[in-house]
């Protein structure tokens, strides 16, 4: 287990590095948890590395100097770099370190979301909401058992916790790249249009994820199984950031919109299964990323993701993923917190 620096009492200074955005966060140490002074939101595209938004956090307020810090970054960390998967710069923590003075450790992303859903009040209505099973039932979570997180943003990320005698360590995961599921003849036509040009099979990443959102929304239409609306030009004519954003926000409108999400969280809760075989996550699963947080009545309407979820080829793995706590989490600054966590729950 990594050691915490000795100046412990000191903030800590987070970063959460996604495709789309970059926030980063002061935190206090405040008993066994932290306190948000401050953050500030940039943008990842816009920025050519970490520093500079760094340099202008800390120079806008009056703040205490932080004394150590953790950044997640959306990608593996190999040699205490990480190459963002989703931006055109790395982040570099000797060259950070040596920049800023103080301590300075790298975490996958998804590895500070693991750490961070541990803090989690699980009867807080506010940052997670639990999800019934088909039965209407709510396991409960076995607090011995491995977490798993999978988060659908601008990629797709998965981290887990295990929970031993030494304490919880969060370990990341390239679980995002598994094969794309298939089920249905419109999973599979949607397969076969992803394979094309391929060395090897498509991904689940590909599809489920913001731009996969948008790419389903494409196939859909393209291949006319669903109506070309005034709302499809528009989405499509905006710029490719902003068309996930949209085709969720008129879902409830726009019957092309509401069929891509559809198939989306079914794609979504097959990954999800799939990865529950592996990891056998008794101390739940925790659906985190913007696309599920934004589209949660989507998620739960009519028991759309249970319905997949739960609908498997052998009936062991029905029982597997009946019995598995399944939580959507809401705090979009958990990972700020997961990061100031991960100096103590990370390898």
């Amino acid at each position: 287990m990594t050691q915490v620096p000795a100046h412990i009492d000191s903030p800590v200074l987070t970063a959460d590095v996604g495709g789309t955005n970059l926030t980063l966060a002061l935190l206090a140490p405040e008993g066994s948890g932290f306190r948000l002074l401050r953050k500030a939101r940039f943008s990842t595209q816009a920025e050519r590395s970490l520093l500079g938004p760094i340099q202008q956090f800390l120079a806008a307020g009056p703040s205490p100097h932080p004394g150590r810090a953790c950044f997640a970054g959306a990608g593996p960390v190999l040699e205490r770099r990480i190459h963002l998967t989703n931006a055109p710069w790395d982040i570099d923590g000797a060259a950070l370190e040596r920049e800023l003075g103080f301590p300075v450790q790298l975490v996958n992303d998804f590895t500070a979301l693991s750490c961070g859903v541990l803090q989690l009040d699980l009867g807080d209505p506010g940052p997670v909401t639990p999800v019934p099973h088909g039965d209407g039932s709510l396991p409960a979570v076995n607090p011995k058992g491995l977490a798993l997180v999978i988060g659908a943003g601008t990629g797709l990320g998965v981290g887990f916790v295990v929970r031993g005698p030494q304490g919880p360590r969060a370990f990341p995961s390239e679980g995002g790249h598994i094969g794309l599921p298939v089920f249905d003849e419109d999973s599979l036509a949607l397969w076969r249009h992803l394979q094309k040009g391929l060395p090897g099979p498509p991904g689940a990443e590909m599809a489920v994820s913001g731009h996969g959102l948008t790419v389903i929304f494409r196939f859909l239409l393209d291949s006319r199984r669903v109506p070309w609306t005034p709302a499809a030009t528009a989405i499509l004519s905006l710029p490719d950031t902003d068309q996930p954003a949209a085709i969720s926000a008129q879902a409830a409108l726009d019957p092309a919109c509401r069929r891509a999400l559809e198939l989306f969280v079914d794609l979504y809760a097959r990954v999800c299964a799939e990865l529950c075989a592996v990891f056998l996550p008794s101390g739940g699963l925790f659906l985190a990323g913007g696309i599920a947080t934004k589209n949660t009545e989507v998620i739960l309407a009519n028991g759309r993701f249970m319905a997949r979820f739960e609908r498997n080829y052998r009936g062991h793995l029905d029982q597997l993923t009946r019995a598995t706590p399944v939580y959507l989490v809401h705090d979009y600054d958990l990972s700020l917190y997961g990061a100031a966590h991960a100096l103590a729950c990370t390898t």
